[in-house]
């Protein structure tokens, strides 16, 4: 790569928000250059579960994207799900929109190669940020290797520890507001079947919860999830607990006896979306996905949230090249569009985790409620 590349939009990270924005720009005739620290395919660490709405959107692009990620293997078509409450019962739910889960390894990487096939995209691996500086007329940014990028407009979809934001946004972790959460993965789990994805609520740890999620071949995603508030407060080794857990939970308890490990058990972190109004754009910049703190704080989420940013950050682009102007003022549609279709129901999430977060009597409720026929339905649209 030349010492210094010039382009009209620099896309800062290539994960489901960088990859959806580059998708949604591909007839934009904009040079557009997508680049990311890591060497794909990579392991991305969370639940893997990849929501119904990602595809959705995906699929408002063009059908066929979305169809090519439906023959992705390993791939497990989730059908159902199972919500455990901390008193043992359960609440089955069967999902409207088709949904997958697919490990992030191999997900991350086909959505890399969409953008490859359909856009004239510049991609760059094993590029990381180390700075980025706006200007009057434009954004300069150096990688950690000493290039140099210059773009009209830059777009940070570099995830939770975004280097976008630190420099353009700096602002301390807030606890009450981000996830701290483990998984490993698992085969031979008693009572794991294909097609089912399974929640347990306890007592002890509301802010959160403990998953089981298959992801083809046999293999299943297990993991925890809990408010980093909590993690701090009372000094919970995540990665301690969960063993303890898979040991002695209600529901539970023998279903490990025979399974076995593979891998170790990995930690990584979530900004949950919902909480007090902050920026997500400025003057020639935008932020998405977790960047722009946008994971959902019931179910933990945030690649459908992603990839629906991704999208809305690619039509403010438009919008800024169309007017030439990059202003904050201007670019702060974006910041409406994202409040509107997506904030919004993050801060309806977030009111009900903290609603419930002490309350364990009234999560038993509510699941012995939503087993009465015909308040089904109600529950499931609340919790998602």
């Amino acid at each position: 790569m030349p010492t210094t590349s010039d382009f009209d939009i620099a896309i800062v990270g290539a994960g489901p928000a960088g990859t959806a924005c580059a998708l949604a720009l591909r007839h934009s005739g904009r040079r557009v250059v997508l680049l990311d620290k890591a060497q794909f395919p990579r392991d991305k660490v969370c639940g893997d579960a990849i929501p119904g709405h990602a595809l959705k959107a995906l699929r408002q692009l063009d059908p066929a994207l979305a169809d090519a990620l439906w023959q992705l293997q390993p791939l497990d078509a989730v059908r159902q799900s199972r919500l455990v409450a901390p008193n043992g019962d359960s609440l089955w739910m069967r999902w409207k929109l088709p949904s997958f889960n697919c490990p992030r390894e191999t997900f991350d990487a086909a959505l890399l190669e969409l953008v490859r096939a359909n856009s004239a995209t510049t991609v760059l691996e094993n590029t990381g940020l180390k700075t980025l500086q706006v200007e009057a007329d434009r954004v300069r940014l150096t990688t950690a290797a000493g290039a140099e990028i210059t773009c009209q407009l830059v777009v940070g979809c570099d995830g939770a520890n975004s280097v976008v934001r630190r420099q353009l946004l700096p602002a301390p972790l807030d606890r009450a507001h981000h996830c701290a959460g483990v998984r490993a993965y698992f085969e031979d789990i008693e009572g794991a079947a294909a097609g089912l994805t399974e929640y347990f609520f306890t007592k002890d740890y509301l802010q959160g919860y403990l998953w089981i999620f298959p992801v083809g071949a046999g293999r299943y995603n297990v993991g925890l999830g809990m408010l980093a508030e909590t993690v701090a407060r009372h000094q919970v080794d995540l990665k301690r607990v969960l063993p303890e857990l898979l040991a002695t939970h209600p529901a539970l308890a023998g279903r490990f006896a025979r399974a076995r490990q593979r891998g170790g058990i990995q930690g990584f972190g979530l900004p949950l979306g919902g909480g007090r109004t902050v920026p997500v754009s400025g003057g020639r910049f935008l932020l998405c996905g977790d960047a722009a703190s946008l994971v959902d704080p019931i179910q933990g989420h945030g690649i459908d949230t992603a990839m629906q940013s991704g999208i809305l950050a690619a039509a403010q682009a438009a919008a800024c090249f169309k007017k030439q102007d990059f202003s904050a003022g201007f670019v702060r549609q974006y910041d409406a569009q994202v409040a509107q279709q997506i904030s919004r129901k993050l801060a309806k999430s977030y009111r009900l985790m903290r609603f419930l977060s002490n309350k364990p009597w009234l999560v038993n409720a509510g699941v012995r409620l939503a087993r009465v026929p015909g308040l089904k339905p109600w529950v499931q649209k609340a919790i998602g």
